[in-house]
């Protein structure tokens, strides 16, 4: 890792407080060992014909009854488990781990090992129940190896985050090609913290299927989530803009996906302070530009 990005992820953690002692924090400031997990969920989306095929604004939305696509709810979880040695180190995966998802009282859920250093799984459509998301539930990501646990932990993860602009009564946003988009998140009860933020758009063709990604603030690399633990704020905004460039093509409909998040970290104190943990659920809209 770049010396100046690791100086300045520490600061600011030393800043924030901090919900653990002055002991346990000094050990995971100087932990080997660094954590990424991510728990996310999507529910089901139904898109109608009217939103592929680009019909005016006066068309009325035809009554379902097979009449729609439908995109199968999906959860997702994984945990990448990395090694570094020194200040400067980019971790490298540790292989070879045992990788679980546990809800505090609730049941593990084995994650399979996909090399690197990462471990994952995904239950789509209900295909693997054994793998859900609970709004609430404070989760675990556990890697253990040779008799060493290394927990990370995400408390309460949030309840899905209605945006109101993705939902008109016609079911999907008309929106004219190469312009920014803009949004507002819900407001945020009373003195709770707003959760992060992030959004991914995804093109979809006539028959249902995503294409790569246009946009997208989700972190992806170690990197990416040290930043992101050092400095959410950005993440907190209660007005989001995607620029233009994620909706280059007219007549085509895209997925917006918000994902609302909860940030955790380090549990153990055999992990890097700079572990980052995230669970939350997402919200869809369906974008058709012309």
């Amino acid at each position: 890792m770049k010396r100046v990005l690791l100086s300045t992820a520490l600061s600011a953690l030393f800043l924030a407080p901090l919900a653990c002692d002055l002991e346990k924090t000094g050990q995971q400031l100087t932990a080997d060992h660094v954590m990424v997990g991510t728990l996310l969920a999507t529910p089901e989306v139904e898109v109608f014909p009217l939103a592929l095929a680009g019909f005016d604004a006066g068309t009325q939305v035809p009554d379902a009854g097979g009449a729609v696509i439908s995109l199968p709810a999906q959860t997702a979880a994984l945990i990448f488990i990395g090694s570094k040695n020194g200040e400067n180190s980019q971790p490298s995966g540790v292989a070879g781990a045992k990788a679980t998802l546990q809800p505090v009282g609730g049941q593990a859920t084995a994650l399979h090992e996909d090399g690197s250093g990462s471990y994952s799984r995904t239950n789509v459509a209900g295909s693997d129940p054994e793998l859900a998301y609970q709004s609430g539930a404070t989760y675990q990501f556990i890697a253990a190896r040779n008799g060493t646990r290394y927990v990370g932990q995400v408390d309460d993860a949030p309840v899905q985050e209605k945006i109101a602009q993705f939902h008109p009564a016609k079911g999907f946003v008309e929106h004219p090609a190469g312009t920014p988009l803009a949004f507002d998140r819900a407001a945020v009860p009373g003195n709770k913290e707003r959760t992060l933020g992030f959004v991914t758009v995804v093109p979809l063709s006539s028959d249902g299927e995503k294409g790569d990604p246009t946009y997208s603030t989700m972190p992806t690399t170690p990197m990416e989530f040290l930043q992101l633990v050092a400095m959410p704020g950005t993440y907190r905004e209660a007005r989001i803009t995607i620029p233009g460039s994620a909706f280059l093509r007219a007549n085509q409909t895209y997925l917006v996906i918000f994902n609302s998040v909860r940030l955790g970290g380090a549990e153990s104190d055999n992990l890097f302070i700079g572990s980052a943990l995230l669970a939350g659920i997402a919200d869809v809209g369906i974008i058709r530009t012309h």
